[in-house]
């Protein structure tokens, strides 16, 4: 049911990594009164432009973006600072008259924007050195073996090698003595004043995505990904763990820099990780977020977007 005239429209533009988002939301921002907020984990990070896929400076300058650039890689953003931050972009567009349009493919950035944030503990260094140490003696399949049981269902959704979001969700659980699946149920209220209309762009062909995705990081690899790498490091104090060289690509870069990793395999590696990387996304968009599909391959995407969000601005 339309709540028009109530709360503001904000168009959200969800899709997995090579699913044409970037050009839909051109496409929109061409026909209708819209400013662009980027919904990317990757790209709040300055000099990360190749891996990233960052709009060009070209396109920037047509069509800029809020929230691109904003940290440097040796800092860690989080879903709590995503949302003050989109929110305070979203405030400034609405009172110029125009309609947000969050575009792309962090989704737990959509979800905590769509479902409001808990008051979660702030990191404790110590338990996270203390989960660290029992993923370097058991592994972190083992580790997420051991969120399952206090929390199976953030378990659920996690891969058992994402480290990062075990790590964070065995810690809520050790802090609040309560699973964040919990925590983050208990937040309903806490959701932004607007009238949402979320797209999302869906592969109907699972083969032609993942063509698009080896052929989009033989692009990047092509473009220098390897020697972008090479510039972070050296520009800024790097290590593999931060959360800028886990970005999909960068890992895969920096374990053949580091001589972890066979050269010859950087490519098959980076190919299927970013494939596992668009299974998540979908799994997000399928089960939890559940916006209005579209196909992502079908020839007339931007025409049949463009005319429901006609509808939805009418």
């Amino acid at each position: 049911m339309s709540i028009r005239g109530v709360l503001p429209p904000a168009i959200l533009l969800m899709g997995p990594t090579a699913s044409g988002k970037t050009a839909v939301a051109m496409e929109l921002s061409q026909r209708f009164p819209l400013e662009l907020i980027s919904v990317d984990s990757a790209q709040v990070f300055r000099d990360m432009t190749i891996g990233t896929a960052k709009p060009d400076a070209a396109t920037l300058r047509q069509f800029p973006h809020h929230l691109i650039d904003l940290i440097s890689p040796e800092e860690a953003y989080s879903a709590a600072r995503f949302c003050t931050d989109a929110l305070a972009a979203m405030a400034d567009i609405t009172a110029r008259d125009k309609v947000p349009l969050l575009v792309g493919g962090t989704m737990l950035y959509f979800k905590a924007l769509l479902a409001g944030l808990a008051e979660l503990p702030q990191a404790c260094p110590l338990t996270r050195a203390s989960i660290d140490a029992q993923a370097n003696a058991e592994g972190w399949p083992a580790v997420h073996a051991a969120l399952a049981r206090v929390d199976p269902q953030t378990a659920a959704r996690l891969h058992p090698t994402d480290a990062q979001r075990i790590q964070r969700a065995l810690e809520v659980f050790r802090l609040a003595g309560r699973p964040l699946s919990t925590l983050l149920a208990a937040d309903r209220d806490r959701a932004p004043l607007y009238d949402f209309f979320a797209i999302g762009l869906l592969p109907t062909q699972r083969s032609v995505l993942h063509a698009r995705i080896a052929e989009r990081f033989d692009a990047m690899l092509k473009a220098g990904l390897e020697d972008e790498v090479l510039m972070l490091r050296h520009k800024y104090r790097l290590t593999p763990d931060l959360p800028s060289m886990r970005c999909v690509g960068y890992r895969q870069v920096w374990e053949v820099q580091d001589g972890t990793a066979a050269r010859g395999e950087m490519r098959d590696r980076g190919i299927y990780a970013t494939r596992q990387l668009a299974k998540r996304q979908i799994t997000w968009l399928s089960n939890t977020l559940r916006p209005e599909p579209f196909d992502c391959l079908a020839p007339d995407l931007s025409a049949k977007v463009s005319a429901r969000v006609g509808e939805f601005l009418t």
